[in-house]
């Protein structure tokens, strides 16, 4: 729905007062999937899981006490994130790409590369396992399995983070995936694991989406783990100074999510919700980040 100028205000306002729930409103060239505090100057940050999981909504809570701005939570994959920061569109990100990270800030347009935490990827699937996945060794054996078989997998397929360690995976297994079998959603990580419960199919999901989700999944269980190059790091990334507007406090929020009271809330984030914390801080993240 396209909202008029002399109506968005008011809209905004609205959005912040009902908790910011699945508030969709244009701030610039994007849409706020969500939008946190009541300042008057707007911080564009674009990511996925950790807004669509929560954990930016508690982070953007803890940077108000200080802070007065609204944060837009502005919801992409990494691969599109990154797009939208070299486009200015967006002042920071979140992301777990690394190569793409580097080469973001390599090439000039992106600074403060620091790193927030961890995850994992997990590799689910019917209960049953008709790869035979439970028995690889390495989640590029795990891969080959599933395509010999044909076994359906599902693929966000949107150059996402999630996307981009998939299909490095797969060149690792020296398999480029295609065939029925071979299921590609565009859609988030929440969407396509509920997609791979329904079909009964495999996906690499991370973990902190799986922790969130299980109690709703019926036919996957989780089959393969463990491999190092499934460790997901996340780093934060922002426009170089004077870029953008708002370039100045997005440097300070990256600073902010590596202090000590912002690492606490993601070393602790679904706990007292999900029985276990859905990442790892940046010091765990540190011997797996490169």
């Amino acid at each position: 729905m396209k909202l008029k100028k002399q109506f968005m205000y008011p809209v905004i306002v609205l959005c912040l007062f009902s908790l910011t729930t699945a508030c969709k409103v244009k701030e610039g060239d994007v849409t706020c999937r969500e939008s946190y505090g009541s300042g008057e100057q707007v911080l564009r940050l674009a990511t996925g899981s950790p807004g669509e999981l929560g954990l930016l909504s508690d982070l953007a809570g803890e940077f108000n006490k200080e802070n007065d701005i609204i944060l837009c939570w502005v919801k992409a994959g990494s691969g599109k994130s990154l797009a939208l920061l070299q486009e200015k569109k967006v002042d920071v990100v979140m992301v777990h790409a690394p190569a793409a990270e580097k080469k973001a800030v390599k090439e000039g347009w992106a600074v403060n590369r620091t790193l927030l935490g961890s995850n994992e990827f997990y590799i689910v699937g019917p209960a049953g396992d008709p790869a035979g996945i439970r028995k690889a060794g390495t989640s590029a054996e795990a891969f080959k399995k599933i395509a010999a078989v044909k076994s359906k997998f599902m693929s966000r397929g949107d150059n996402s983070g999630t996307h981009k360690k998939e299909m490095f995976i797969w060149e690792s297994a020296g398999i480029t995936p295609s065939g029925d079998w071979y299921v590609v959603t565009g859609d988030f990580m929440m969407a396509t694991l509920k997609m791979a419960d329904k079909e009964k199919g495999y996906f690499m999901t991370d973990s902190s989406t799986w922790v969130a989700a299980k109690k709703e999944i019926n036919n996957l269980d989780v089959l393969f783990k463990g491999d190092r190059v499934l460790v997901n790091t996340y780093n934060a990334l922002c426009q170089p100074e004077g870029a953008t507007a708002m370039s100045g406090t997005a440097a300070k929020f990256i600073e902010f999510l590596a202090s000590g009271g912002a690492q606490k809330i993601i070393r602790t984030y679904g706990s007292d919700k999900y029985g276990e914390p859905l990442y790892n801080d940046a010091a765990y993240a540190k011997k797996y980040d490169r």
